[in-house]
Protein backbone atom coordinates (compact mmCIF):
# COMPACT_ATOMS: atom_id res chain seq x y z
CA UNK A 1 0.00 0.00 0.00
CA UNK A 2 1.09 3.56 -0.62
CA UNK A 3 1.47 5.86 2.39
CA UNK A 4 2.82 8.51 0.02
CA UNK A 5 1.83 9.42 -3.49
CA UNK A 6 -0.15 11.90 -5.50
CA UNK A 7 -3.19 13.58 -3.96
CA UNK A 8 -5.90 11.62 -5.75
CA UNK A 9 -8.78 14.05 -5.46
CA UNK A 10 -6.66 17.08 -6.33
CA UNK A 11 -5.23 15.26 -9.36
CA UNK A 12 -8.67 14.34 -10.67
CA UNK A 13 -9.98 17.87 -10.09
CA UNK A 14 -7.01 19.40 -11.89
CA UNK A 15 -7.42 17.11 -14.88
CA UNK A 16 -11.19 17.50 -15.17
CA UNK A 17 -10.84 21.27 -14.92
CA UNK A 18 -9.27 21.00 -18.38
CA UNK A 19 -11.77 18.54 -19.88
CA UNK A 20 -13.58 20.86 -22.28
CA UNK A 21 -16.52 18.87 -23.69
CA UNK A 22 -15.04 15.44 -23.04
CA UNK A 23 -17.27 12.63 -21.84
CA UNK A 24 -16.13 11.01 -18.58
CA UNK A 25 -16.85 7.44 -17.50
CA UNK A 26 -16.08 7.01 -13.79
CA UNK A 27 -15.50 3.60 -12.27
CA UNK A 28 -17.20 2.65 -9.02
CA UNK A 29 -16.05 3.89 -5.64
CA UNK A 30 -13.46 6.61 -5.20
CA UNK A 31 -13.06 7.42 -8.93
CA UNK A 32 -16.79 8.19 -9.16
CA UNK A 33 -16.72 10.24 -5.97
CA UNK A 34 -13.66 12.18 -7.15
CA UNK A 35 -15.23 12.96 -10.52
CA UNK A 36 -18.43 14.08 -8.81
CA UNK A 37 -16.48 16.24 -6.34
CA UNK A 38 -14.75 17.92 -9.28
CA UNK A 39 -18.15 19.03 -10.60
CA UNK A 40 -21.18 17.03 -11.67
CA UNK A 41 -22.04 17.04 -15.37
CA UNK A 42 -24.53 15.28 -17.66
CA UNK A 43 -21.42 14.20 -19.59
CA UNK A 44 -20.33 12.16 -16.56
CA UNK A 45 -21.43 8.55 -16.28
CA UNK A 46 -20.84 7.07 -12.83
CA UNK A 47 -20.61 3.37 -12.05
CA UNK A 48 -22.24 2.26 -8.81
CA UNK A 49 -21.66 -1.42 -9.54
CA UNK A 50 -20.61 -3.67 -12.45
CA UNK A 51 -16.99 -3.66 -11.30
CA UNK A 52 -14.63 -4.06 -14.23
CA UNK A 53 -16.97 -2.52 -16.78
CA UNK A 54 -15.80 1.10 -16.94
CA UNK A 55 -13.12 0.63 -19.60
CA UNK A 56 -15.46 -1.30 -21.90
CA UNK A 57 -18.20 1.30 -21.57
CA UNK A 58 -15.63 3.96 -22.39
CA UNK A 59 -14.62 1.99 -25.48
CA UNK A 60 -18.23 1.74 -26.60
CA UNK A 61 -18.83 5.46 -26.15
CA UNK A 62 -15.60 6.33 -27.99
CA UNK A 63 -16.58 4.14 -30.95
CA UNK A 64 -20.15 5.47 -31.02
CA UNK A 65 -19.06 9.12 -30.76
CA UNK A 66 -15.73 9.34 -32.64
CA UNK A 67 -15.71 13.15 -32.56
CA UNK A 68 -16.06 13.29 -28.77
CA UNK A 69 -13.08 12.80 -26.46
CA UNK A 70 -13.76 10.11 -23.86
CA UNK A 71 -11.89 9.72 -20.58
CA UNK A 72 -12.29 6.68 -18.33
CA UNK A 73 -11.31 7.30 -14.70
CA UNK A 74 -11.02 4.05 -12.78
CA UNK A 75 -9.11 2.31 -10.00
CA UNK A 76 -6.36 -0.29 -10.10
CA UNK A 77 -8.53 -3.13 -8.79
CA UNK A 78 -11.35 -2.43 -11.24
CA UNK A 79 -8.92 -2.18 -14.14
CA UNK A 80 -7.45 -5.56 -13.23
CA UNK A 81 -10.92 -7.09 -12.91
CA UNK A 82 -11.61 -5.97 -16.48
CA UNK A 83 -8.04 -6.40 -17.73
CA UNK A 84 -9.19 -8.15 -20.90
CA UNK A 85 -10.73 -4.86 -22.01
CA UNK A 86 -7.22 -3.56 -22.70
CA UNK A 87 -6.82 -6.05 -25.54
CA UNK A 88 -10.17 -5.02 -27.01
CA UNK A 89 -9.25 -1.34 -26.73
CA UNK A 90 -5.91 -1.95 -28.43
CA UNK A 91 -7.59 -3.92 -31.23
CA UNK A 92 -10.20 -1.22 -31.87
CA UNK A 93 -7.66 1.58 -31.31
CA UNK A 94 -10.10 4.49 -30.90
CA UNK A 95 -8.06 7.70 -31.27
CA UNK A 96 -10.43 9.61 -28.96
CA UNK A 97 -10.14 7.35 -25.88
CA UNK A 98 -7.96 7.81 -22.80
CA UNK A 99 -7.88 5.98 -19.48
CA UNK A 100 -6.69 7.28 -16.12
CA UNK A 101 -6.08 4.49 -13.61
CA UNK A 102 -5.86 5.72 -10.02
CA UNK A 103 -3.54 3.24 -8.35
CA UNK A 104 -3.27 3.33 -4.56
CA UNK A 105 -2.02 -0.28 -4.49
CA UNK A 106 -4.89 -1.30 -2.21
CA UNK A 107 -8.45 -2.59 -2.22
CA UNK A 108 -9.79 0.66 -0.84
CA UNK A 109 -13.48 -0.25 -0.81
CA UNK A 110 -13.20 -3.55 1.06
CA UNK A 111 -10.85 -2.87 3.94
CA UNK A 112 -7.69 -1.42 2.45
CA UNK A 113 -5.98 -4.75 1.97
CA UNK A 114 -2.77 -4.63 -0.07
CA UNK A 115 -3.60 -4.81 -3.75
CA UNK A 116 -1.92 -6.68 -6.57
CA UNK A 117 -0.12 -3.59 -7.84
CA UNK A 118 1.61 -3.32 -4.45
CA UNK A 119 3.60 -6.40 -5.47
CA UNK A 120 4.64 -7.27 -9.02
CA UNK A 121 1.72 -6.17 -11.19
CA UNK A 122 2.31 -3.23 -13.54
CA UNK A 123 -0.88 -2.12 -15.27
CA UNK A 124 0.93 0.13 -17.75
CA UNK A 125 3.15 -2.78 -18.78
CA UNK A 126 0.08 -4.99 -19.22
CA UNK A 127 -1.52 -2.32 -21.40
CA UNK A 128 1.60 -2.05 -23.55
CA UNK A 129 1.65 -5.83 -23.85
CA UNK A 130 -1.96 -5.69 -25.05
CA UNK A 131 -0.94 -3.23 -27.74
CA UNK A 132 -1.60 0.19 -26.21
CA UNK A 133 1.70 1.91 -26.97
CA UNK A 134 0.91 5.14 -25.12
CA UNK A 135 0.71 3.53 -21.67
CA UNK A 136 2.76 4.99 -18.84
CA UNK A 137 2.96 5.60 -15.10
CA UNK A 138 3.26 8.89 -13.22
CA UNK A 139 3.91 9.55 -9.56
CA UNK A 140 5.84 6.32 -9.06
CA UNK A 141 9.40 5.43 -8.25
CA UNK A 142 12.28 6.70 -10.35
CA UNK A 143 12.29 4.97 -13.70
CA UNK A 144 8.54 4.47 -13.97
CA UNK A 145 6.74 6.20 -16.78
CA UNK A 146 9.53 5.84 -19.32
CA UNK A 147 7.04 4.93 -22.01
CA UNK A 148 5.01 8.11 -21.55
CA UNK A 149 5.43 11.84 -21.98
CA UNK A 150 7.64 13.86 -19.68
CA UNK A 151 5.01 14.95 -17.19
CA UNK A 152 7.01 14.58 -14.00
CA UNK A 153 7.51 17.85 -12.16
CA UNK A 154 9.09 18.96 -8.90
CA UNK A 155 5.69 18.79 -7.20
CA UNK A 156 5.06 15.26 -8.52
CA UNK A 157 3.16 15.70 -11.77
CA UNK A 158 2.60 18.56 -14.18
CA UNK A 159 -1.18 18.30 -14.22
CA UNK A 160 -1.60 20.59 -17.23
CA UNK A 161 0.77 18.44 -19.29
CA UNK A 162 -0.93 15.24 -18.16
CA UNK A 163 -4.38 16.64 -18.96
CA UNK A 164 -3.17 17.66 -22.42
CA UNK A 165 -1.96 14.12 -23.01
CA UNK A 166 -5.24 12.59 -21.84
CA UNK A 167 -7.48 14.97 -23.77
CA UNK A 168 -5.43 15.76 -26.86
CA UNK A 169 -2.98 12.98 -27.71
CA UNK A 170 -4.12 10.45 -30.28
CA UNK A 171 -5.40 7.44 -28.42
CA UNK A 172 -5.80 5.03 -27.02
CA UNK A 173 -3.82 6.46 -24.10
CA UNK A 174 -3.51 4.92 -20.64
CA UNK A 175 -1.99 6.63 -17.61
CA UNK A 176 -1.48 4.89 -14.28
CA UNK A 177 -1.28 7.54 -11.55
CA UNK A 178 0.31 6.32 -8.32
CA UNK A 179 -1.84 8.00 -5.67
CA UNK A 180 -1.73 7.98 -1.88
CA UNK A 181 -4.16 5.76 0.00
CA UNK A 182 -6.43 8.43 1.41
CA UNK A 183 -9.84 8.81 2.99
CA UNK A 184 -11.55 11.82 1.45
CA UNK A 185 -15.19 12.30 2.34
CA UNK A 186 -17.65 10.86 -0.12
CA UNK A 187 -19.13 13.07 -2.83
CA UNK A 188 -21.92 10.89 -4.07
CA UNK A 189 -23.49 11.20 -7.53
CA UNK A 190 -27.12 10.22 -8.10
CA UNK A 191 -27.83 6.55 -7.42
CA UNK A 192 -30.59 6.36 -10.01
CA UNK A 193 -29.16 4.30 -12.87
CA UNK A 194 -31.94 5.23 -15.28
CA UNK A 195 -31.34 8.93 -14.61
CA UNK A 196 -27.60 8.60 -15.12
CA UNK A 197 -28.03 6.67 -18.36
CA UNK A 198 -30.74 8.94 -19.74
CA UNK A 199 -28.95 12.21 -19.11
CA UNK A 200 -25.63 10.82 -20.38
CA UNK A 201 -27.20 9.64 -23.62
CA UNK A 202 -28.99 12.96 -24.04
CA UNK A 203 -25.76 14.88 -23.51
CA UNK A 204 -23.95 12.70 -26.05
CA UNK A 205 -26.81 13.16 -28.51
CA UNK A 206 -25.90 16.83 -28.54
CA UNK A 207 -23.14 15.84 -30.97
Amino acid sequence: MRDAGLDRRALVAGILDRRGDAAVVAGLGSPAWDCHAAGDSPLNFYFWGAMGGAAMLGLGVALARPTRRVLVVTGDAEMLMGVGSLAAIAAQAPPNLALLVLDNEAFGETGRQAGLTAKNTDIAAIARGAGIEAAFTVGGESGEGSAGPDVEGSAGVDVAALAATLFEEEGPVLCVAKVALSAESGSYPPRDGVLLQTRFRAALAGD
